[in-house]
């Protein structure tokens, strides 16, 4: 009984001593401003630098961090927060910059001040830093000055960012420049900060950073750098996260603009960089990241540019999948939607990485698939995040909004029913096997699912929400897509809640959904496709699509709507992949490939490297006409997941199905990553009167694999398969089916 009385007073005694360690390091009251820049420098003493140190640095709003004049992290800390209270901290252990004797660490605090779609922001600017080592606290024995940086400032000649972006223009006078983490640098006329309590600084509960670092991809040289006038066009090998980089010979005073060719391209302004220069050679990067194709240096003529580069930095994960085959179209359509979906991630999913930087989660939706199909296992942790996020964001009364973390407050209900449903949550479970977060999440499901209604007639209630947004574009027939998105968040939730083992919920969301099925289509059908009565427009096409995905509409009505969709495009590219899609499970694969090729014919074509919000830019476009948005890359998802036909049958890709359909193509190639280690690889060659397809399964997973239809004969590695066989079950290893 003492020993455990022991135990309970040091778990205790701990709990403290990490809460006295964990305080808010803010500057004075006057320095603070919205966009301020702040320098930290601090010193301690170690005894015995241990390999197994730890660092546990909060920041708002982001901060770099430098150990004995050595970088240690460029551009830490996420955006707050994790539900609408409590604040990121990141863990960085096992540095090997520590030393014996006096050590130096130094910060670099950028405060953004201000609310924005993807950051809520506190009162309180500052750091939060905790030092482990030897499995002793010693954040106590740092001893802490701050300054204002005084070479920072946000220029407003050219107006803020708009108001969806938290961060602000980013000025630098290099007449003011310090090199404050320098070890030996004078901070004798520096400040204490002011120690503030988590709670009364307004970042309460610290909660560690659920994704990596980011990879820093080094400095590196433009492809092609041309002058006109007196800008100077440094061009990227595509649209890219970067931080930009000069190195110059000027007098002083001399104002250089850098912003990228998307800074206004969808009428929103984002951000840019202005630099002062000082006499003589210097250099400057600017830390505040923009992405686009170019970067534009307004640098006058009597300037002379020693050199121009940039640092591409981004989420930590490998282009690891792929998709090829001989229409060179659909090889540069998937191979877009990849660098879409990868320039927007970073400290959340995003729509876009210019105007919003935000999580809504109809882009979410569509980039989670895909991700399984283009990039490494560590892009799912940003997926998990993002799904704990909107559930930890989850109103008193039970609804969810999105985008969030940030200051938006409206739920937009079919956004939030295409989330916790089938292609959303529980899509990512069928991914990734990742349980603990389907269980974490589903009592929150399980609210939001029941503040859904139905009428009279066994159909959903429409609920307004915060804003009843649809779809971008035209003849949007709501009432139908209300009925149909909870059908499908009902197929999900009815998964969840067998999973967690609640079957009576799961019962309960089965009966329903057939139920809504069997009335929705009594009611709204009409012997062509669905409408409903108070309806005016064209007939709608996203609802015919979510229709078939839904399995509302029965098989034999397919012939009818495969008409419907060689002539109605209504859809914006967001719900074009489930337009693909139904075009897919009803069988229709070259009509789905004719049709994509048809909607997405002009992005392909053009000269970038991303697919756009709207089909076609700017004022051609809607919603803002950005170039590079992430819920146009469902295409991805269908060559990889229909026309090569890979796709998870049990949860992780532990049992995968391959069936591939490639209608006019004649080759397709595609790698699906599972692991570092393990991939599985499909390569199909069809000539005129035969079919050869090679299977790589990976170790620990199992195959499905359809026999091709139209062949006579079939050989499995050079042995007669039974051609009444319609599927052979293959383990791990390499298979050679040769269809006759």
């Amino acid at each position: 009984m003492k020993i455990k009385s022991i135990v309970i007073l040091s778990i205790i005694l701990c709990c403290q001593t990490t809460a006295l360690f964990a305080q808010v390091l803010s500057p004075p009251n006057q320095d603070i401003s919205v966009g301020g820049w702040y320098c930290y420098r601090g010193s301690i003493n170690i005894d015995n630098p241990d390999k197994n140190s730890e660092i546990r640095i909060a920041a708002d709003s982001k901060y770099w961090l430098w150990i004995n004049g050595e970088l240690e992290i460029f551009e830490g800390g996420l955006k707050r927060g994790p539900n609408p209270l409590d604040t990121y901290v990141d863990v960085i252990k096992n540095s090997n910059k520590w030393k014996k004797g006096k050590n130096s660490i130094s910060v670099l605090l950028w405060y953004f001040g201000k609310d924005g779609f993807s950051h809520r922001s506190t009162h309180t600017p500052g750091i939060s830093f905790q030092l482990k080592m030897e499995k002793q606290e010693l954040g106590e024995q740092i001893k802490w000055k701050v300054k204002k940086h005084p070479a920072y400032y946000t220029p407003k000649e050219n107006g803020l960012p708009n108001y969806r972006l938290p961060e602000s223009n980013i000025g630098f006078d290099a007449n003011k420049s310090i090199s404050f983490w320098l070890p030996d640098y004078d901070d004798s006329t520096w400040k204490e900060p002011r120690k503030i309590s988590l709670k009364k600084a307004g970042w309460n509960k610290l909660v560690e950073r659920p994704i990596p670092f980011w990879r820093d991809y080094g400095l590196k040289s433009y492809e092609k750098i041309e002058r006109k006038g007196d800008t100077l066009i440094a061009y990227l090998p595509y649209n890219a996260q970067i931080t930009p980089y000069l190195k110059i010979n000027a007098q002083k005073d001399i104002k250089i603009d850098i912003r990228t060719d998307n800074y206004d391209i969808s009428s929103e302004p984002n951000v840019y960089a202005k630099y002062i220069t000082k006499d003589g050679e210097q250099e400057y990067e600017s830390l505040g990241w923009m992405n686009g194709h170019q970067v534009r240096y307004v640098i006058p003529e009597n300037v002379k540019v020693i050199d121009l580069k940039y640092r591409e930095t981004g989420y930590d994960t490998d282009f690891k999948g792929s998709f090829q085959c001989d229409d060179l179209f659909m090889n540069r359509l998937w191979d877009k939607a990849q660098r879409t979906l990868y320039i927007t991630m970073r400290d959340t999913y995003m729509d876009c990485p210019d105007r919003e930087r935000s999580q809504w989660w109809g882009d979410v939706v569509n980039e989670l698939g895909e991700a399984f199909y283009a990039l490494d296992k560590k892009a799912h942790l940003l997926t998990k995040k993002g799904i704990h996020e909107l559930m930890d964001w989850q109103r008193p009364d039970s609804t969810i909004f999105s985008p969030v973390p940030g200051n938006w407050d409206k739920e937009l209900p079919m956004q939030m029913l295409a989330s916790v449903g089938y292609y959303g949550f529980w899509t990512y479970y069928m991914g990734s096997e990742d349980k603990k977060t389907i269980e974490y999440v589903f009592p929150k499901v399980k609210k939001y699912i029941h503040v859904w209604k139905i009428n009279d007639e066994g159909l959903v209630i429409p609920r307004q929400g915060g804003w009843l947004w649809v779809d971008w574009g035209e003849n949007k027939d709501a009432e139908l897509l209300f009925s149909l998105w909870y059908i499908i968040a009902l197929d999900g939730y009815k998964e969840m809640a067998s999973l967690v083992a609640d079957e009576k919920e799961s019962l309960w969301a089965d009966s329903l959904a057939n139920q809504i099925r069997s009335n929705f289509h009594k009611k709204y059908w009409n012997g062509k496709y669905y409408i409903s009565p108070s309806y005016k427009g064209l007939p709608d096409d996203r609802a015919q699509a979510l229709a078939v995905v839904s399995q509302t509409l029965p098989k034999e009505f397919h012939p009818e709507i495969r008409t419907f969709f060689n002539e109605h495009f209504q859809a914006s590219p967001y719900m074009e992949k489930y337009v693909l899609q139904a075009l897919c499970q009803m069988g229709y694969y070259q009509d789905a490939m004719d049709r994509m090729k048809k909607r997405f014919k002009n992005m392909v074509e053009s000269n970038y490297s991303t697919l756009w919000e709207g089909w076609g830019i700017g004022p051609e476009g809607y919603g803002g006409g950005s170039y590079n948005h992430a819920w146009s890359g469902g295409p991805l998802t269908i060559m990889s997941q229909y026309i090569a036909g890979i796709e998870t049958v049990e949860p992780g890709f532990s049992t995968f199905s391959v069936n591939p359909h490639l209608g006019n193509l004649n080759f397709i190639k595609a790698v699906v990553p599972l692991s570092e280690k393990r991939e599985i690889r499909l390569e199909v060659y069809k000539h005129s009167r035969d079919m050869i397809l090679e299977l790589e399964v990976p170790e620990k997973t199992n195959a499905i694999l359809h026999l091709p239809k139209g062949y006579q004969q079939y050989l499995l590695n050079e042995k007669i398969v039974n051609k009444k066989d319609n599927i052979l079950n293959l383990t791990s290893g390499k298979w050679v089916l040769q269809c006759e």
